[in-house]
């Protein structure tokens, strides 16, 4: 035998080996190509691929895909993703991010994440900062998150609507928004209860909550709009009939109700009409006459 035919040998070996192993496990799964997963991980990414890794393996096994994790590190990032809509098959997707991609580009919620059914958003200040309600900020200088960001943007934008801020300014990371507070680079910043809880032991200044906002629905996994209907139906599937494992590593409920977020997409079409003059020095958090009739 030649090398040329031994080498054709073993490999027509090999390949009808993997095909009767996927044939014995898998005889009804069609491949769905390949899917690509969305997930916000600050400035954490490794220990966020590490979380998803064996919910990745598990779903490539069961649809027979070529499945890859890709984070961004905020959610102006994740937005920018989600709005080119042919790149994130699968979002792990937080409540800002979510309604954004439900409302204007087509993806479909189907889980539930874990987490508080009553998330909120706080405005922070340091504790012996004179500031003492809302409308002492005007006048000031405010951090919040980037657009896309719930707790971090829309909420705070929604509740300092009238104000004028001397400023406005953008944090990439809640750590990055607690630090800018802390040094006095910003009187106040915004930012969700639970980020406020996980971080806040890292600094040495004490902060005050100066406001607390409306909750907001819990996040969910989102499907975009380029998967085929047989594709979401095989993904859905793969995904309630996970192993408990990496469901809890994964963090979505298979069998929770979905969240409704008509009332918050209706929050973030009120204060839209914010986003370009919150970006001016001074920030006029009012929308005038015009704007409101369009």
């Amino acid at each position: 035998m030649t090398l040329v035919k031994r080498r054709f040998f073993i490999q027509t070996a090999v390949y009808a080996a993997i095909t009767l192993l996927w044939g014995c496990g898998s005889s009804s799964v069609e491949p769905v190509g390949k899917l690509t997963i969305g997930i916000v991980s600050y400035d954490s990414a490794a220990q966020s691929v590490d979380q998803y890794q064996s919910f990745r393996d598990y779903l490539s096994q069961q649809t027979q895909a070529v499945v890859e994790l890709e984070p961004a590190f905020n959610e102006l990032q994740a937005l920018q993703q989600i709005q080119r809509q042919n790149v994130w098959s699968l979002v792990f997707a937080p409540p800002g991010l979510a309604a954004i991609a439900i409302e204007q580009e087509r993806y479909s919620p189907i889980f539930t994440l874990q987490g508080s059914a009553n998330a909120r958003s706080v405005l922070l200040v340091l504790d012996d900062s004179p500031v003492e309600e809302l409308g002492d900020l005007a006048g000031q200088s405010i951090a919040l998150g980037e657009p896309g960001s719930a707790t971090g943007y829309y909420l705070p934008l929604y509740d300092l609507y009238g104000l004028t801020l001397s400023e406005v300014v953008f944090a990439p990371t809640p750590r990055t928004l607690l630090e800018w507070i802390s040094d006095g680079t910003v009187t106040a910043g915004a930012l969700s209860e639970e980020e406020y809880q996980e971080y806040r032991n890292e600094f040495t200044s004490s902060f005050r909550v100066l406001h607390t906002s409306r909750p907001i629905p819990q996040g969910v996994v989102l499907v975009g709009p380029t998967v085929e209907r047989n594709q979401q139906r095989q993904i859905e599937e793969a995904m309630k009939a996970a192993p408990s494992n990496i469901i809890a590593d994964a963090g979505y409920l298979p069998t929770a109700t979905l969240p409704d977020y008509s009332q918050f997409i209706q929050l973030i079409e009120k204060v839209t009409p914010l986003e370009e003059q919150v970006r001016e020095s001074p920030a006029v958090l009012t929308i005038t006459s015009t704007e409101e009739g369009g």
